[in-house]
């Protein structure tokens, strides 16, 4: 089994749209969340979401699309795109500048990308009712390629030229998590050189609002407190978009081209809950199990965890489960991991979350910070005995895990390890 490496990243988020913002953002507990303009109908009873900055993509005419000056993209290109696949598309080319790769380097058999989104629900919606209203025929030819949940790695494959294996991952909220695991995989086992790793999502009415219908959005109006995985008085959590990408690479490979790194992915575990459709196992279950995988494929004992980067959405219910899958496996730990939930900072990216937190926790690993839980303000007693921390930590951490959950009990953890 090969090592692997983070050697690049890529991102488009609600705490900021590079690397640099995005570590701001996460070393002074930064939020993205604001009164979404969209939401504020007295039909709508959701108020806050976190949007994606600096980019226009209300219009289902991707030339009318607005983005920073700074990327150049054809309108063929836009024209297969989703909203989020002009975030991703942005966030790729940050990633292949990070890791100052060439497209020599990534255009060949021996480099693969794996993504993860739900498609785009904003322009199948508008696709389908144009279908009926007007024709079969005036449906666009790209409006499916656009639309569907491959709409990520369908475009990026093509315009990066990638040679390699490449496929998308549908597991809800641990897709792109499971993305990366796979990936990793592929490296490990020397069926690959190089991945790319892709979480996306659209982030705007139609991919969050139908979550309301579940009760598992805040109702909160102050987008200060709408998000706060672990407090008393959570009530849900709060939609975002965006796209992350990562570049993981071979040791190999590092050592052929000399890239810095942000930290070694040392291994991953999953398991099922085998419970319910919709709601996390009660007792945690089958995230326990997932993190004792993790643990056990990558040679690391509970007492080497220094931070972990929770799944905590700032669901009720979803909080408890985790925070009990936790204690089962740390409660007795001489040094308990310090834990936080990033999505305190940029609400729930659903699909996109694995990866961005992934990206989270090379940041800080390569940084030197473990970043705090924000907005809490009474902890659910419920959590008492974990190691929750509320504000940012100056300390580097050097063995990390983050975990995903998605529908259907499905469970992530990922395991990194400080690559010096």
């Amino acid at each position: 089994m090969r090592k692997v490496y983070i050697t690049g990243v890529g991102f488009i988020t609600s705490i900021g749209n590079d690397a640099i913002a995005v570590t701001e953002s996460l070393r002074e507990l930064r939020h993205g969340m604001v009164q979404y303009p969209p939401f504020q109908k007295p039909e709508v009873p959701v108020k806050v979401a976190a949007p994606i900055k600096d980019f226009q993509t209300a219009t289902t005419d991707a030339e009318d699309w607005i983005f920073p000056a700074r990327y150049n993209i054809r309108r063929e290109t836009l024209r297969g795109m989703a909203p989020h696949g002009i975030y991703a598309y942005c966030a790729m080319l940050q990633a292949v500048e990070d890791a100052k790769l060439t497209e020599a380097d990534w255009s060949n058999p021996d480099t693969g990308l794996y993504a993860a989104s739900a498609g785009s629900p904003f322009l199948l919606g508008y696709h389908l009712e144009r279908m009926r209203k007007l024709g079969v025929m005036r449906c666009p030819p790209l409006g499916i390629v656009a639309s569907i949940s491959g709409t990520v790695n369908f475009n990026l494959v093509s315009q990066f030229k990638i040679k390699g294996a490449s496929t998308g991952f549908s597991s809800a909220c641990a897709s792109s998590a499971h993305a990366l695991g796979f990936a990793y995989d592929e490296i490990a086992r020397g069926r690959q050189n190089r991945m790319f790793v892709i979480g996306a999502e659209d982030g705007n009415v139609e991919s969050i609002l139908p979550f309301a219908g579940m009760r598992a959005l805040s109702l909160q109006t102050d987008p200060a407190i709408a998000s706060r995985p672990f407090d008393v008085a959570r009530d849900g959590f709060v939609g975002t978009g965006g796209a992350t990408v990562l570049v993981l690479e071979s040791e190999e490979e590092v050592q052929r081209r000399g890239p810095k790194v942000y930290c070694e992915v040392a291994g991953w575990g999953q398991a099922s809950d085998g419970y319910n459709v919709a709601i996390s196992h009660p007792e945690g279950h089958g995230l326990r199990l997932a993190i004792t995988n993790a643990l056990k494929y990558s040679d690391t004992t509970a007492e080497q965890v220094d931070y972990v980067n929770a799944h905590a959405t700032s669901t009720p219910i979803g909080d408890i489960s985790e925070a009990r899958a936790l204690k089962s496996i740390f409660g007795q730990s001489p040094t308990r991991p310090a834990v936080s939930s990033t999505k305190a900072l940029t609400g729930h990216g659903l699909s996109l979350a694995g990866a961005m937190e992934a990206g989270f926790c090379a940041l800080a690993m390569k940084e030197g910070f473990m970043p705090g839980s924000a907005h809490i303000t009474k902890l659910d007693p419920a959590c008492e005995g974990l190691n929750i921390i509320r504000a940012t930590l100056p300390h580097r951490p050097n063995v990390v895990l983050s975990n995903s959950s998605g529908f259907g009990g499905a469970n992530v953890v990922l395991v990194f390890k400080g690559a010096n």
